[in-house]
């Protein structure tokens, strides 16, 4: 049993009608607060002093504009899954430049080799990552329920495949993939002991495979570009095996966001039948926020019982989002899925990395305001 009491809404459960994907822009004094401790100009306690009073002050914003679920905006991180990663026993940070990212958008691109993960011992938990981090946020909110966002299993495997797993320690990867597994369901243990009741696993690679170069990707590092998602998809619902009823969990499916750009393009049809009906989840949090993302006919493939949160309201420009515009692609998307099983977000965090996207502070809130508005609009309940 939890510890501490998490609030829950009466009659609802997550995903909510009005709901957000969790990254949230970082305060500037937050900013200066974490380079002056890499600096070593001022404390750990004093840095996370600074986080302690972002956070409050976010979720109290979240819980303002009227929405359900309340994150700690990953306000601690550098990014939204590698803080995570690095926590993990057996994986170590390395400088592999053979692995190299590529973002873009209309204006500018990059590529670069950031800092990756190796496995180079056997994958253990020696403690409950981002647990801290959740019991603050559990002990913060207010009215609305705290939502804890972590990086799925399949982000430990999908950028370095193969070639990052030492063959020495997994020289099968049946043996790697049931220690994931294994790892990840003892987390998901101790972060419901800690009261979580609403847990997000945020998965780029099962929107990114959607990308015939992103599926050439996969292939010159020796992966099987047709099949694994399938395999995430199974190592997912054996992290999850056996859950809690009480437990809500999402996934987070885009094609990445880091300053308002993008890593991959294409429709969810490559993944959709083995997503919606084989990945054993509460709800799922696709982004249509553009072309980028293709039609809404996938959702046919979403059984009955399960949600899909319409990514609509894009964090990647400040521009906000005509009401009746959202209500006009609700409705083309209720044409292959129950209005029922739909609610409405923005497409994907605002701040995936430390640098955020290209928005102000004042156009985050109001972009979630306009979400809460539309959600009320159109469904009238949570």
């Amino acid at each position: 049993m939890p510890e501490t009491a998490t609030p829950q809404l009466s009659g609802c459960r997550p995903p909510f009608r009005a709901d957000h994907v969790g990254s949230l822009l970082r305060p500037p004094e937050l900013l200066r607060a974490r380079e002056a401790a890499a600096a070593d100009r001022i404390t750990a306690d004093e840095l996370r002093a600074v986080e302690d009073e972002a956070i409050a002050t976010a979720v109290r914003h979240q819980q303002d504009v009227g929405l359900a679920a309340a994150t700690d905006g990953e306000l601690r991180r550098e990014s939204w899954h590698m803080d995570f990663i690095y926590q993990l026993g057996g994986v170590a940070r390395v400088q592999d430049d053979t692995i190299r990212v590529a973002f873009h958008n209309a204006d500018r691109q990059f590529e670069w080799a950031p800092p990756a993960a190796h496995v180079v011992a056997p994958l253990t938990l020696a403690h409950t990552i981002f647990g801290d981090a959740f019991t603050f946020l559990r002990d913060t909110v207010a009215s609305a329920v705290p939502k804890l966002t972590i990086p799925s299993p399949s982000m430990v495997h999908y950028r370095g495949g193969r070639s990052a797993i030492d063959k020495s320690v997994y020289p099968d990867l049946a043996e790697f993939w049931a220690d994931l597994a294994a790892v990840y369901a003892e987390e998901v243990r101790r972060l419901y002991a800690l009261g979580c009741r609403y847990l997000q696993f945020d998965d780029t690679s099962l929107a990114y495979v959607n990308d015939p170069a992103q599926r050439a990707h996969v292939a010159a590092i020796g992966g099987d570009p047709e099949h694994q998602h399938e395999r995430y998809i199974a190592v997912i619902n054996q992290a999850l095996a056996g859950r809690p009823a009480d437990l809500a969990v999402t996934t987070h499916l885009c094609r990445g966001n880091n300053q308002s750009m993008w890593a991959a393009e294409g429709g969810y049809e490559f993944v959709a039948d083995a997503l919606f009906n084989g990945l054993d989840v509460d709800g799922f949090f696709c982004e249509w926020d553009d072309e980028r993302s293709g039609g809404f006919e996938p959702l046919r493939f979403v059984p009955t019982g399960k949600r899909v949160v319409l990514g609509l309201v894009t964090t990647k420009r400040g521009d906000l989002e005509s009401k009746d515009a959202l209500k006009r692609r609700i409705d083309e998307a209720a044409r292959h899925i129950d209005l029922d099983q739909l609610c409405l977000s923005p497409q994907c965090g605002f701040s995936s990395t430390k640098e955020g996207n290209d928005l102000t502070a004042e156009q985050q809130w109001a972009k979630l305001a306009l979400v809460v508005e539309t959600a009320q609009e159109v469904w009238g309940s949570p």
